[in-house]
């Protein structure tokens, strides 16, 4: 293994909080953009609605640039990936903070997203490395924290700055914390030698696994009934609800809240039941959801429903993000990559119908009921692979292992090897 593994009872490696602080950074960084929009349009000659191509820009760049520089980084040591995907995450924040062309600030988001890509996919590597089996999916669950803290924390933040220094000032800070996050992480994670040889074909021949392509459209999935619905959150909390819209960002704080919760019970329980904690949580993402439709008429209904959407939705993430950089064994770069364009992609596709359903005849409903049908879908997939697994592991009893030595049901997702 490139890194120590920590024991299974011990506390995580400093290394995963430090991924965890690169993860928030780099979070702020894709949403914050949303709340200073307003901001950025006039000054570089741009409506509202064409500077939102800004938003969309990350997100392409994440999606198609994750795998790419997975890929194209595969070969680099994996501290230089990360202190160069940081040094690049710095340099277009500062290009985009000193020119006044908008399609100059599109290309830097893009060239940003594919930074962020890079060293997300590298990042869950090591963290779960690090952490050891029996602690991967609290690794990944205290990198998603980060993620989420950035939507709880960095957004409002961030955008509080914009507004005072103006969206150049804060490209300008953004870039100043990437640069310090690079020595940082240069100085902090070890150097490493990798014990098995790595080849752009031993990470496609891994996309071969039935039960991968399982989790990664499990991660679709919840990501998109959750997001499809969030994303339109803000009509149904002030037509339905009644909120005023200025608490609505106290609404959205007991959303983060959810999903910190979320994660970290998936981080607590996913090492050990995988699939007793996965599937239990899609389903009661699904209600959830179908039950905001109804109920959201008071303010104390919407909020708990919310803050439930969060909880369940999110407790999926790192397990299924875990199992998939499991089942890639000695190649899990690109896998790692693939599940952060699995998520993106759940939230382009999910809000883009919960946009649709909203200007249907379905009205504020529309958002909630293709989050729920998105949920519900995602118990496919999660069925799919609790079979597969269960499978392998009756596999490893028929070929002669004595059954008293064969892993609990709660590790067969590291027992089995079995490919559908």
């Amino acid at each position: 293994m490139p890194h120590p593994a920590a024991p299974a009872s011990g506390k995580l490696p400093f290394v995963v909080w430090l991924l965890a602080a690169g993860t928030f950074l780099m979070g702020t960084t894709e949403f914050v953009i949303a709340g200073i929009l307003p901001d950025i349009a006039p000054d570089l000659g741009a409506s509202v609605s064409h500077a939102g191509l800004l938003i969309t820009a990350f997100a392409v760049g994440m999606i198609v640039g994750g795998p790419t520089m997975a890929l194209a980084t595969l070969r680099l040591p994996q501290r230089l990936t990360l202190v160069l995907a940081l040094a690049v995450f710095a340099a277009g924040h500062i290009v985009a903070a000193l020119t006044g062309f908008f399609t100059v600030v599109l290309a830097a988001r893009f060239v940003t997203a594919l930074a962020t890509g890079a060293f997300w996919a590298v990042g869950f590597v090591i963290a779960t490395t690090a952490a050891g089996p029996a602690n991967a999916t609290r690794a990944v669950s205290v990198m998603m924290g980060g993620l989420t803290l950035a939507n709880v924390v960095g957004v409002p933040v961030g955008s509080l700055a914009g507004h005072v220094t103006g969206w150049r000032g804060l490209f300008w800070a953004l870039a100043a914390l990437a640069a310090l996050a690079a020595a940082v992480i240069g100085r902090f994670i070890p150097r490493t030698k990798r014990h098995v040889p790595v080849s752009v074909r031993g990470e496609i021949r891994v996309l071969r696994q039935g039960r991968l392509w399982l989790a990664l459209a499990a991660a679709v999935l919840i990501m998109g009934g959750v997001l499809a619905t969030y994303t339109y959150v803000t009509p149904l909390l002030t037509d339905r609800a009644g909120i005023p819209a200025g608490a609505v960002p106290l609404v959205l704080v007991a959303f983060g809240a959810g999903a910190l919760g979320g994660i970290a019970i998936g981080g607590r329980f996913g090492d050990r039941r995988p699939m007793t904690t996965t599937i239990p949580a899609a389903a009661a993402t699904a209600l959830v959801l179908l039950a905001l439709i109804p109920l959201s008429t008071t303010p104390a209904a919407a909020i708990a429903l919310i803050f439930l959407m969060a909880l369940t939705g999110f407790t999926i993430n790192p397990v299924v993000t875990a199992l998939a950089v499991h089942f890639a064994d000695d190649a899990p770069t690109l896998t790692s990559a693939l599940t952060t364009s699995a998520y993106n992609t759940g939230i382009a596709v999910g809000s883009a119908l919960a946009g649709q359903a909203l200007a249907s005849s379905l009205g504020l409903s529309g958002p909630a009921l293709v989050g729920a049908v998105f949920a519900g879908l995602t118990l496919l997939p999660l069925i799919a692979l609790a079979l597969a697994l269960r499978r392998g592991a009756t596999r490893i009893i028929a070929h002669g292992t004595p059954e008293g030595q064969v892993p609990a049901s709660r590790d067969i997702a590291s027992a089995s090897s079995t490919r559908l």
